[in-house]
């Protein structure tokens, strides 16, 4: 059994060849519900919402994978790729109870397992329960482990540091397991174009493209400095880190959160600000019963409203002290709202988060009676 003094021991070493394994569940929500209906085997089969009130895809079996489809798509345009799409409507209770059983697997072997989602974390497995030396062995018996616990695969990374192991579990999905030993990493790093580094989006790939750095290799030139803070400021030294290989964050478990909120993208645009006001009055209340379960209060609240012209727009409002009161933290939302053309233009999408978030017990009085609004608008 783990203790809590070895747990940190764990979490605090700095020296020596980490073993980090990432775990990515294959396909997830799609997979439980082939999983748990059989006729839905074999088929293309996407979770999410109706294509008729503007649904979008949750996760796509391999099957629907096969026509282009993916996660964040529309899921009318999912339909025109692939007609004979099976949608399913989610159901997270059923994936909370999934996610439950692997996460207690991934606990057994190690206390070191930082949640990424539901459906993938990193372990470090540097020291484990079953004494297994070799990281592949931990990372094979962790497959096999969760195949016969809940019937589905998971692919996973093995590496010495966080960044490399992640890529590792995309590299050969479905049920993979890559492994970069210490000595395979410059070899690695040598196939990897700079959209597989952190942070490094489809924009960003392109901008860096643009000024000839195509690979993550091109990011280590004395001369590609000045190229990459261009495009991505202060995060150029990082990036130049991870381009060497570097990653010496570790695997951190219970990560507290630093922020929470919903939204919600509605059948027909919202054209009443009445309307409008209450969607937003009743996620910020959602907002402040999740800090309350948690304990927890914020100093920030934003919103965001996306316009029928697909537009979006975030303000935020940051006052001291933190609140967890439903009535205060929707006021702000509110007064955020007042900020927006809300009302004036059509909207598709709401949402409202709470961030700068601290324990209950240690909110204090203000320092001043609030911070300037802030907002941006791309």
């Amino acid at each position: 059994m783990w203790n809590a003094d070895r747990s940190r021991r764990l979490a605090a070493m700095s020296t020596g060849v980490r073993r980090v394994v990432h775990v990515d569940m294959d396909a997830f929500y799609a997979s439980v519900e082939q999983r748990d209906d059989p006729a839905l085997g074999g088929r293309p089969v996407v979770v999410g919402g109706s294509p008729d009130r503007r649904g979008v895809v949750a996760a796509a079996s391999y099957e629907a994978r096969a026509f282009g489809i993916h996660s964040a798509m529309s899921m009318a345009r999912a339909c025109r790729l692939c007609p004979s799409l099976v949608i399913v409507a989610p159901d997270f209770t059923k994936y909370r109870a999934v996610s439950a059983q692997v996460f207690e697997i991934f606990r057994s072997v190690t206390p070191l397992v930082e949640p990424l989602s539901l459906d993938e974390a990193y372990l470090d497995v540097t020291e484990n329960a079953w004494g297994e030396t070799l990281a592949t062995n931990v990372a094979r018996r962790l497959k096999s482990r969760i195949l016969e616990a809940t019937e589905l695969t998971a692919s996973a990374g093995v590496a010495p540091n966080k960044f490399l192991a992640k890529i590792a579990s995309g590299w050969k999905k479905p049920d993979g397991l890559t492994v970069i030993a210490p000595e395979r990493v410059e070899e690695f790093l040598q196939k990897l174009p700079v959209h597989a580094l952190w942070g490094v989006g489809p924009v960003t790939a392109r901008k860096l493209r643009q000024r000839g750095l195509e690979r993550v290799i091109d990011l280590r030139a004395a001369d590609a400095e000045l190229r990459l803070r261009e495009v991505v400021g202060s995060q150029a030294e990082w990036l130049r880190q991870l381009a060497m290989g570097v990653d010496d964050r570790p695997v951190v478990p219970d990560r507290p959160s630093k922020s929470a909120g919903t939204e919600n993208t509605y059948p027909a645009d919202l054209v009443d600000v009445g309307a409008i006001r209450r969607e937003v009055n009743a996620m910020a209340r959602d907002a402040a019963a999740w800090l309350g379960r948690k304990g927890l209060c914020a100093r920030t609240v934003t919103i965001k409203v996306r316009y029928s012209d697909f537009t979006t727009v975030t303000r935020s409002l940051t006052r001291e002290p933190p609140t967890g009161d439903a009535g205060q933290v929707a006021e702000r939302a509110c007064l955020l709202l007042a900020r927006t053309d809300a009302g004036r233009r059509p909207v598709r999408l709401l949402g409202v988060s709470v961030h700068g978030l601290v324990d209950a017990d240690r909110a204090r009085p203000p320092a001043a009676d609030s911070l300037p609004f802030e907002g941006s608008e791309p």
